[in-house]
């Protein structure tokens, strides 16, 4: 076979191409800032806990309370492509505000939670213009193979980057490693700087315009059964997530590195299941891959809680959680993203994808808070179980619907902003 056989169709398309390429490096420099912030903040001014906590809560903030104005404002513009290269500027002027800083013995712990906050802020807004660039650029047969490669970009960015990042610290210390994050941003907007697809032309602003997508997500069934999975995977997810590596070191008596060794198991799971997604897709259909796909993610992670025994036991049975279940999450995120991108119309794309974020991100913080708070009375393997099995439950809400028959993608709605009923299940 030929070697140009066995290249993807999109990626012998220039302009997918292009853009692919500009979200590979940007999501990468986005891993090493993952590393490198938290780091600057800890190394170079000394960082206590309390004032870590700020610093994440700046990180999460845009995303809870910025997806819906920014959704809104983004389906009346009728140039996002350029709003994303701005943003792309934007971020890498911010990042490099660090090291300058820096250098001229001017940074602060305040200096750092603007620019977490104002770069998570650009990131929202990145985003939701994002989705309506992807489906100018895709034509819907091929939504599972784009999000597939998005995703395996993804998954190589988990792989690789905070190594890269930790590398770069140890290197140039940690304000100066942001200078490869700013680098990306860069690259990103001229990426896009060289496509030009055409987009949808902008909503027209009316009565009701800032909370449409919101209220289409809640009218819509299947776009209500998918909010409504997800938002109980990120909460239960984010109750896992809080205490899974206090557990894994004070319980399992696992070492740091160990621990990451675990972990980095999950990014290679990830890859496999982006790579793997669109066949699966294709001979099961969308509707069975999105079931398998949150039962895959959930099912894996009962192993946590049940690691009990000899070290090498244990150790191997979280390292079969972490990549099993970073398959299935995998194959749930790019059945249930192409769905999304399918269903919902170009009139009010940006502001659905806010809306959507912005239900599922605000489970997080409760998530978190409700691992924190029965970690604390029940203990942290009982608060394991009941994460875990809470997970697992997610896909109660997919069973009895339609989706879970549906094979083939419905036809994208080009204009009405209607919610349409839920697609039919093609039978077979």
């Amino acid at each position: 076979m030929a070697l140009t056989e066995r290249i993807p169709p999109l990626m012998r398309e220039r302009g997918f191409r292009r853009y692919w390429t500009g979200q590979t490096v940007s999501l990468a420099g986005d891993q090493i800032t993952l590393m490198a912030l938290p780091l600057a903040a800890v190394l170079v001014l000394g960082a206590d806990a309390a004032e870590m906590g700020w610093l994440k809560t700046a990180e999460l903030l845009p995303a809870l309370l910025l997806n819906l104005p920014f959704g809104a404002w983004a389906d009346r513009q009728a140039r996002r492509r350029r709003v994303m290269i701005a943003t792309d500027l934007g971020r890498a002027a911010l990042v490099l505000s660090l090291p300058v800083a820096y250098l001229l013995d001017m940074l602060t712990l305040g200096q750092l939670y603007v620019v977490a906050f104002a770069v998570g802020a650009l990131g929202v807004l990145f985003d939701v213009c994002n989705a309506t660039l992807f489906v100018a650029l895709v034509p819907v047969e091929r939504y599972v193979q784009a999000n597939s490669l998005v995703n395996g970009s993804r998954s190589m960015a988990w792989l690789a980057g905070p190594g890269a990042g930790g590398l770069l610290v140890q290197v140039l210390t940690a304000p100066f490693a942001l200078v490869a994050d700013a680098f990306t941003y860069l690259i990103s907007a001229a990426y896009l700087a060289r496509i030009a697809p055409a987009e949808p032309a902008p909503a027209p602003v009316r009565k009701g315009h800032f909370s449409e997508g919101l209220r289409w997500v809640l009218k819509n069934r299947s776009m209500r059964t998918l909010f409504a999975a997800a938002g109980t995977v990120q909460f239960f997810n984010f109750m896992f997530a809080t205490l899974f590596v206090l557990y894994a070191t004070t319980r399992l008596g696992l070492s740091a590195g160990v621990l990451g060794a675990i972990l980095s198991a999950g990014a290679i799971g990830g890859l496999i299941g982006a790579a793997t997604a669109s066949a699966v897709v294709r001979r099961i259909g969308v509707g069975p891959s999105l079931v398998a796909g949150f039962l895959g993610f959930g099912v894996p992670l009962l192993l946590v809680p049940a690691a009990h025994g000899p070290k090498p036991l244990v150790i191997g049975l979280l390292f079969a959680a972490e990549f099993l279940s970073c398959v299935g999450v995998m194959l749930v995120d790019i059945a249930s993203g192409s769905l999304q991108m399918a269903l919902v119309p170009d009139a009010i794309r940006s502001r659905v994808m806010g809306a959507f974020r912005t239900l599922n991100h605000g489970f997080r913080p409760l998530g978190a808070l409700a691992g924190g708070l029965l970690g604390s009375t029940l203990d942290l393997r009982p608060t394991l179980w009941i994460a875990t099995i809470g997970t697992v439950l997610a896909v109660v809400w997919v069973l009895p619907s339609p989706l879970a028959r549906l094979r083939e993608l419905p036809k994208p709605q080009s204009g009405a902003a209607q919610p349409g009923p839920a697609p039919a299940a093609a039978e077979g």
